[in-house]
């Protein structure tokens, strides 16, 4: 049996010193080394090999199966390296040739506006306010003039949360607009002076949630920038004046604005701010609905009721509020026809930006 294991690792190490190819070592590996080699064989039938025998035959059939291993290994790597030597000597690098640009990442389009929107406001002296998007119905309705059952509801289709506990006329659910950061920021401010709160001048940028038809117009996410400032003898003409500011410094010097009586529940009295539609040039078309206009946010006068739910006395202090659409504001300054492209997460949509 022992001279069977040398004869094996002999004619194995011949074989292997022929090898000029890493087809052929691999056949060879499975020959030799295989579950059908002639060494595997031998380990399989040790139990035929007598007790007096079987110690020194096994310990020589291992010595012989790391020998053939470390043959292939050697022999693998040497291989290698005469490749790499006939590739280096045998081809050559075309430095002539252009490189390839190393893709980057980029910020989403919605984002790239909403930065915009923080810079414009910076300047003004507004502060970046962030609210939670999972709020209570309190909040999100009720210290907003929206009491429970209050028709102005169902322009709010809700997502609402499952709780454990019983929670009344006060359930949870994900925010269907930035506002109700406008009663936290009115009451951190406040609790830090509750006699003389001082002035407040803040925007609420967030995800907001709406059980919307989905539509070039319409989605169930969307963002919003919320606007709030506070203070004493604050008039609708400061309102207009900073919003109309505003809309010259995103859209240009020249650009078309108007302003359109409406109704929230918290703001009274209530106004809607279009833009000319850049798409159509005022024509008319379909995101436009053929008006020439897009609304691109809402605003009014802080309703006394949210003034004084937020700690601030609407007897000696006013205020305004506007929420806005950073996706509609992009779909004017991008010309963009449908706002169901920023969510899809299509790159060859993203990458345009």
């Amino acid at each position: 049996m022992l001279e069977k294991l040398a004869e094996i690792e002999q004619v194995g190490l011949a074989t292997l010193a022929e090898i000029a190819d890493e087809a052929a070592l691999n056949q060879w590996k499975v020959t030799h080394l295989g579950r059908s080699s002639a060494i595997m064989d031998l380990f399989k039938n040790m139990g035929e090999v007598s007790k007096e025998e079987r110690g020194a035959v096994g310990r020589e059939a291992n010595q012989v199966k790391q020998a053939l291993e470390a043959a292939l290994t050697q022999k693998m790597a040497a291989l290698r390296e005469v490749a790499l030597r006939r590739s280096l000597s045998q081809e050559r690098l075309d430095v002539t040739l252009p490189g390839r640009a190393i893709p980057r990442g980029r910020l989403h389009p919605v984002t790239q506006t909403l930065r915009e929107i923080y810079r414009v406001f910076a300047d003004m002296g507004f502060q970046v306010y962030r609210s939670r998007e999972v709020e209570t119905d309190e909040f999100n309705f009720q210290l907003l003039n929206f009491p429970p059952h209050h028709p102005a509801r169902e322009m709010q289709d809700s997502f609402y949360i499952q709780s454990q506990e019983e929670r009344g006329d006060n359930p949870i659910l994900l925010r269907t607009h930035t506002s109700p950061g406008q009663i936290r920021a009115m009451r951190e401010y406040s609790a830090e002076n509750p006699e003389n709160p001082p002035p407040v001048r803040i925007i609420l940028p967030g995800m907001c949630y709406r059980y919307e038809q989905v539509s070039a117009r319409y989605e169930s996410q969307f963002t919003q920038v919320e606007g709030l400032a506070v203070g004493r003898n604050i008039t609708f003409s400061n309102l207009k004046g900073t919003l109309s500011d505003f809309a010259r410094r995103m859209f240009g010097q020249n650009v078309r604005a108007r302003f359109r009586a409406s109704h929230f529940p918290f703001t009274e009295p209530s106004a809607e701010m279009d833009i000319e539609c850049f798409l159509c040039g005022g024509e008319g078309c379909a995101v436009c609905k053929s008006t020439g206009w897009l609304e691109i946010l809402g605003c009014g006068m802080v309703h006394p009721t949210v003034l004084k739910n937020g700690g601030y006395d609407p007897e000696r202090y006013t205020g305004f509020a506007f929420g806005m659409g950073p996706e509609r504001i992009t779909m004017l300054r991008r010309k963009i026809e449908d706002i169901r492209y920023f969510w899809a997460n299509d790159l060859r949509f993203l990458e345009q930006f």
